[in-house]
């Protein structure tokens, strides 16, 4: 006669193929951890670079009141100095983002341009955005130069055989 197996009612239940407590917790804690880390490193690293004028600062700057010297108190040494008119004052900044591994993304960006007449005092002051900046285009050539081609051979060879002992004879470090 065939044997028949019996499943006991105590091998089925749910306490038998529950992980235990420890387990649980780790891999939750490290589930958290993890969501965590992630949410941090898509965050973006916020860089502002330069002098990010306040607004409310070059407001109180007045045309025809205001001298160089009340200019570089309120907004402090400018970013840059006019190269053909040194009655031009710059102060540059702008703010970037950057996301993971994208390129970095420009977010703000101000320039207040300064202008003062041969006595010092501010004749105009305006300020620019990001609006009215303009994308240039690099171009890809090369200027090329005088001279002939050598290739890495010829750089490497090139001195061997033209200096003797004789050229060096005090020249070297000490001498």
């Amino acid at each position: 006669m065939p044997r028949r197996l019996h499943h006991s009612p105590s091998i089925m239940t749910r306490s038998n193929f529950s992980a235990p407590r420890p387990v649980i917790h780790t891999v939750l804690l490290g589930s958290i951890l993890f969501a965590g880390l992630a949410a941090a490193g898509c965050s973006p690293i916020v860089a502002t670079r330069g002098n990010l004028t306040d607004p409310q600062l070059v407001a109180e700057l007045q045309p025809g009141q205001s001298r160089r010297d009340d200019v570089a108190a309120v907004l402090g040494t400018p970013t840059s100095v006019g190269t053909f008119d040194p009655n031009v004052w710059y102060y540059i900044g702008q703010k970037t983002e950057k996301t993971a591994f994208f390129e970095p993304e420009v977010t703000e960006r101000r320039v207040v341009v300064a202008h003062f007449d041969n006595n010092g005092v501010l004749r105009e002051i305006k300020t620019l955005d990001k609006s009215n900046g303009q994308d240039i285009d690099l171009v890809e050539r090369s200027t090329p130069t005088a001279g002939r081609e050598m290739g890495f051979l010829e750089q490497m060879m090139g001195n061997v055989g033209r200096f003797s002992a004789k050229d060096t004879k005090g020249k070297g470090p000490g001498s």
